[in-house]
């Protein structure tokens, strides 16, 4: 090993174990031979939240598999891990950094600031100059998520019996206002009687990771009428999936009395049969894309938006999923994507407001 990988690994050692954050093992030895060095910054709810931080894992993987680069990662314990985290790759010159999360946009607006010649990509925020113009060294991977949740939307009013809807949020944020409002937009398109009920878990960053008041709220929700429950709060949300599976299966038709909406990844297999379908965002085809471009010469250090129309958001249809929603409904619904994307229909964008 070269003695630049030693003091690499030590200062990445050094940073794990002084600010907190759990390091891939990997990230102790770099490996010879590869393209490109990636390094990815999760948020705190990790890369097995099996949400939004799970998918930018599963992109980065497989560009890992695909393309020979070498990728390390870190995972902050608390908030004050991920600046030390992003410098460290930045110090070592590393070619590609990510950081997932909007809340991690103003630390790497500094870092990114320091670091000039080296490449950086947030998902979920938007880096821009003093005069509002895209950063050079910096891609910004944002969503139309609130076209997704309108699909969604629509399912579960067609599924629910009661015409009471739930949503759980993470951070009471507008970037999750849009998942909210796409959701109700979509339901009441269907049933335009529908009643939802909202919560969100709070308003800083461990809302993202609080699956115990996730399934506080769900279960409340459920108390007022709520049998279908769109949940948008990373690894909260499957506080979510615990409440509705509580409500067991109907015995005769064996179907489950309540049902949640999965988000990000596909969260169909988490408490299969219980999960109506999932809002999946394709981050891991955003991270992929900007890795497959940095190699290619090719990144642009600009804002990327990702909608139906480039499969950047969806809903998830599986084995897990198949024959809750019944194939009429699944027609309207993908007849309303067409309209949308051929804007047709416009879903109100909440962080436009």
């Amino acid at each position: 090993m070269r003695y630049s990988s030693l003091i690499f690994a030590t200062l990445l050692i050094v940073i794990c174990g002084f600010f907190g954050v759990s390091c891939n093992r990997q990230a102790e030895a770099r490996r010879e031979g590869c393209k490109i060095r990636v390094g990815i910054v999760f948020d705190i709810g990790g890369k097995n939240d099996r949400s939004f931080n799970a998918a930018a894992w599963e992109g980065v993987k497989r560009a890992q598999k695909d393309l020979d680069i070498c990728l390390y990662d870190v995972e902050p314990g608390n908030p004050t891990s991920i600046e030390p985290a992003m410098r460290a790759f930045a110090e070592k010159n590393f070619d590609l950094i990510f950081g997932v999360g909007f809340a991690q946009g103003p630390i790497m607006q500094k870092v990114a600031a320091d670091y000039p010649n080296i490449k950086f990509a947030i998902v979920d925020g938007v880096i821009t100059d003093k005069d509002g113009k895209p950063v050079p060294n910096v891609e910004s991977l944002v969503f139309r998520e609130h076209e997704g949740s309108y699909l969604v939307g629509m399912i579960a009013a067609a599924k629910s019996k009661s015409g009471v809807l739930g949503f759980v949020g993470g951070m009471d944020i507008p970037l999750i206002h849009k998942f909210e409002t796409g959701y109700e937009e979509g339901a009441r398109s269907v049933n335009p009687k529908i009643t939802v009920v909202q919560n969100y878990v709070g308003v800083t960053d461990a809302a993202w990771n609080n699956p115990g008041k996730g399934k506080e709220l769900s279960l409340a929700q459920i108390d007022k009428g709520a049998d279908v429950i769109f949940t948008a709060a990373g690894n909260s949300g499957l506080g979510a999936f615990d409440a509705v599976e509580q409500f067991g299966r109907d015995p005769q038709t064996g179907e489950a009395r309540k049902f949640v909406i999965g988000v990000d990844s596909n969260q169909n297999m988490v408490k299969p049969g219980f999960v109506l379908t999932s809002m999946v965002k394709r981050v891991d085809n955003a991270v992929y894309a900007v890795v497959k471009d940095v190699l290619a010469g090719k990144f642009s250090g600009d804002i990327i938006d990702f909608g139906l129309d480039k499969d950047g958001v969806a809903y998830a249809m599986d084995d897990n999923n198949k024959g809750l929603i019944p194939d009429d409904v699944l027609k309207k619904v993908e007849d309303a994507k067409q309209k949308i994307i051929a804007k047709q229909i416009t879903v109100t964008n909440a962080m436009a407001k």
